[in-house]
């Protein structure tokens, strides 16, 4: 499924005044088994234009392969298009500082931004459950009350926050309501091994809920 070029100029526009770069489109098929909505590009993402390939993106292939699916099977997209960073200093071996770009977690008014870029996506991909992974995504669908911490690993039947309209800066939730899994980020392994485990028992569960599902529509 391709974003229309006219909404991802309007994400571009949107966006251009924050501290972000690049661009990166979502990427998978229509129906996918599965929706993945994650937080923002990476730095490696905004040079290959490819939804997790980074370092993060290689767990979450791991992840994805103990669910039972592959990446040409899931529709990987997420909040903010495009990566948001902040400058830092690095030392180099010489001991001699120098500026580079970091990355963050968007702001609520860059997740405005690409709100209506999300919208469609939910709408278009006919995915039988969207995962979000890490608190952004989980938010950004389900409210700011929620969190990953708390209700990672639930399968959720519910309407989801949408914009109300491209000109508004106000949510309103969805008359549909879908099946929203939160799990963790998988970058959040590399802060807290500890949460590995818990991440390994959520697409446990995932798998046995994709494998009922597609039996149930046979």
């Amino acid at each position: 499924m391709q974003l229309p070029e006219w909404l991802a100029e309007l994400g571009k526009k949107r966006i251009a005044s924050y501290p972000v770069e690049g661009f990166v489109y979502g990427m998978g098929p229509e129906k996918p088994k599965l929706m993945l909505v994650g937080e923002a590009p990476g730095e490696t993402e905004i040079h290959n234009g490819i939804p997790f390939s980074g370092r993060a993106g290689v767990e979450l292939m791991k992840f994805l392969e103990r669910a039972g699916v592959s990446r040409e099977e899931v529709y990987i997209t997420s909040t903010v298009r495009s990566r948001p960073y902040k400058w830092g200093e690095k030392r180099t071996k010489d001991d001699e500082a120098v500026k580079r770009k970091y990355n963050r977690a968007p702001s609520a008014r860059e997740i405005l931004a690409h709100a209506p870029l999300l919208d469609y996506e939910i709408e278009q991909v006919d995915a039988p459950v969207i995962v979000t992974l890490g608190n952004i995504g989980l938010k950004r669908l389900c409210g700011p009350e929620m969190k990953v911490t708390e209700a990672h690993g639930r399968f959720l039947k519910r309407p989801v926050r949408r914009l109300q309209n491209l000109e508004s800066s106000e949510y309103e939730w969805t008359e549909k309501e879908y099946v929203v899994f939160p799990t963790f980020h998988p970058a959040s392994i590399f802060y807290n091994r500890q949460l590995l485990q818990l991440i390994h028992e959520d697409m446990d569960k995932l798998r046995i809920y994709l494998n009922g599902y597609v039996n149930d529509d046979c």
